[in-house]
């Protein structure tokens, strides 16, 4: 049973555009959240595509940001995903995931499928 009558129009656009997706991705896994210098890097982008993207999701309250002053130096922003945008996050996979397995099952043979997406055998 499909999580939601239209899987494709459940896909978030926020999270949807690869580097916004690319973003979360690596906010997930740092539960204490990333400097602006280290999430750049992680996400290969410049300064100025980094703060356009982390602006779009700030405003839809994915991710905060918190300034903290350095002595001396420039402050050290530190990016974490909010509570909220990790529950939608998980939301957006789960919506992904049966777009994927939709696909999946068009397409046909599961030999033909890259391992990658192709359903995994249930391992009792």
């Amino acid at each position: 049973m499909p999580l939601v009558e239209n899987p494709f129009a459940a896909l978030s656009r926020v999270m949807h555009e690869p580097n916004r997706l690319a973003l979360i991705s690596v906010l997930a896994a740092a539960v204490d959240g990333l400097s602006f210098s280290d999430l750049k890097q992680a996400c290969n982008l410049t300064d100025g595509n980094l703060n356009r993207h982390l602006k779009a999701l700030e405003e839809d309250g994915i991710v905060s940001q918190h300034k903290e002053a350095a002595h001396g130096a420039r402050p050290r922003t530190t990016i974490t995903l909010t509570p909220a945008g990790r529950r939608r996050f998980v939301k957006y996979l789960e919506n992904l995931e049966e777009v994927l397995q939709a696909a999946v099952a068009a397409v046909g043979s599961p030999a033909s499928i890259s391992p990658l997406i192709a359903p995994r055998p249930n391992r009792a």
